[in-house]
């Protein structure tokens, strides 16, 4: 039986690429275009939603990453954020939260479950989902007009790493906030 997988993921035979990589086959990184981006941070929605797509947006940690934070994880005095250990590259690393991200991430913290561990938590499990996060940014994408698009919750990190790029920020300092063990995926 055959199953009818999308183009884009069936592995192309014979393919051209400079780079001998596993991840050859892929697209390359896709990122949400600048009016899209304001058109979904403009349109209402939860204040827990709205958190965790600028904490996506704006410190380009993976969604593995954010659902794992804890809220000892997070300085809010210094705006910072410890990831302890990425599940991609192995290691830890800092990363720093904007005035809008710090702002969603306060309003957040103020009305949440104070007795629960992680920043971001559903009603029956001690953290959230990957399947509860998609979900909620699907509806938050549905609100804003924007579904057909065909944007991710990775495509926020691919955003982030777009804009600061475009600001004039090297690679190499790059590579670190992204958390990317080599510069070569950082450079894709």
């Amino acid at each position: 039986m055959k199953k009818n997988f999308p183009k884009r993921w069936v592995k192309k035979r014979k393919y051209n690429c400079s780079t001998r990589s596993a991840n050859s086959w892929r697209t390359l990184p896709r990122s949400i275009e600048p009016d899209d981006v304001k058109r979904l941070l403009r349109k209402r929605s939860t204040p827990r939603d709205k958190c965790m797509i600028l904490m996506l947006l704006r410190t380009g940690i993976r969604i593995c990453e954010l659902l794992t934070l804890r809220l000892q994880d997070i300085n809010l005095k210094e705006r910072t954020v410890i990831i302890h250990k990425s599940t991609k590259a192995g290691k830890g690393r800092v990363v720093y939260i904007s005035d809008d991200a710090y702002k969603a991430l306060r309003r957040w913290i103020k009305i949440r479950d104070p007795k629960r561990r992680h920043l971001f938590c559903s009603r029956f499990r001690e953290s959230m989902s990957y399947e509860t996060s998609r979900s909620s940014f699907i509806k938050c994408l549905r609100k804003a007009g924007l579904i057909r698009k065909g944007y991710t919750l990775h495509c926020l990190r691919h955003t982030f790493a777009s804009e600061l790029l475009s600001a004039g920020m090297p690679l190499e300092s790059l590579q670190i906030l992204m958390g990317h063990s080599h510069i070569e995926v950082t450079r894709r």
